[in-house]
């Protein structure tokens, strides 16, 4: 009577940890790694991964979860960010919860949050990361660094910039390019470096002032510098100037101070793999599945965990769940102060 009372009592709950009468789904922190694989090839082997890795790294990275897992088959789902919250949530209004586990960007995983279609659980090892990283509900699985570069060529090394703020400079009129949808520069400023919206504001009034211009698409605006149709940008990936630098483009990009948009990770409420995803889940967040993140060419938020190559900042400033609530304000102020639509 009281073990059938305890089932109903976790099912109510939705409670996956610490139940001591709900089978599989029981002490998933406590679990380990094997015993979550076992449990994983019981319900099929399978995980409906929704997620944006490109296939240049889903190709490095997930075969390596499924060597270290054998048995276990990643089954892909791959489409942008938007495009897979509108798709778990049409599912989900059908009445078919057919993803695992979602990797996005942090703003499409709020979306799915917000739908009440993710667990409000972590994994154990999302103790190593900085509160910035995480939420109840989400943690961070790699980051893109949006810093600034510029042409060797055309800027003089004691020119070269060491924070956003130097941009300000009357010096830069007319030499800088930038991406103008980065609303991140505004809110990262703001919120972490300048800790106060007029400062931030007064910034990128002066930025204007020296007449960026701007052009769509990060892969561009590195272009256009090897180029040299430009000395400058004020937001590029940092991600792409390594293998161009090393290729002997004359680039430079700054490591003292960058924004960092987050890809995160989030499971899925009602999964029809949970054992499987919740094993990715951990997996994922541990020092050796981001070494394999950061070996197929992804930039890890682990703490402990270097990319391969130098380009995470030496500060950073997340655009986390706070900053994407305050998005919309902060974007006005953008496209008003730079007259863009």
């Amino acid at each position: 009577m009281l073990e059938a009372r305890s089932k109903v009592l976790c099912k109510i709950a939705g409670l996956v940890i610490g139940c001591w009468f709900c089978g599989a789904f029981s002490t998933a922190s406590a679990q380990s790694w094997d015993e979550l694989h076992k449990l994983a090839l019981k319900e099929g082997g399978t995980l409906n991964f929704y997620g944006t890795l490109a296939q240049i790294n889903a190709e490095r990275i997930l075969p390596v979860f499924e060597k270290r897992f054998p048995g276990l088959k990643v089954n892909h789902v791959d489409a942008t960010a938007d495009k897979l919250a509108a798709r778990a949530i049409t599912e989900a209004r059908g009445g078919r919860v057919l993803s695992d586990v979602f990797q996005m960007a942090l703003e499409n995983v709020l979306q799915v949050i917000d739908q009440k279609l993710a667990l409000d659980w972590l994994p154990p090892e999302a103790a190593a990361y900085p509160a910035n990283l995480k939420g109840t509900n989400w943690l961070a699985a790699d980051m893109v660094i949006i810093t600034a570069s510029w042409n060797t060529n055309l800027v003089k090394k004691e020119d070269e910039p060491k924070q956003f703020d130097d941009f300000a400079d009357p010096k830069w009129k007319g030499k800088l390019i930038a991406e103008g949808r980065d609303v991140e520069l505004l809110i990262g400023l703001a919120r972490h470096k300048f800790k106060n919206d007029e400062k931030a504001f007064d910034f990128v009034r002066k930025l204007a002032a020296n007449n960026v211009e701007f052009h769509k698409g990060h892969s561009e605006l590195a272009e256009f510098l090897v180029a040299g149709q430009a000395a400058a940008c004020v937001t590029c990936y940092a991600h792409h100037y390594p293998l161009r630098i090393r290729k002997g483009a004359p680039l430079g990009y700054m490591l003292t101070e960058g924004i960092a948009t987050i890809t995160a990770n989030a499971l899925a409420k009602d999964a029809p793999h949970p054992n499987a995803a919740r094993l990715f889940y951990r997996w994922a967040a541990s020092e050796e599945g981001q070494k394999a993140y950061a070996a197929g060419g992804r930039l890890p938020p682990h703490p402990k965990v270097e990319p391969v190559e130098k380009i995470r900042p030496a500060t950073l400033y997340p655009i986390g769940t706070d900053e994407i609530k305050e998005w919309r304000r902060y974007e006005k102020v953008w496209k008003e102060i730079f007259k863009l639509r």
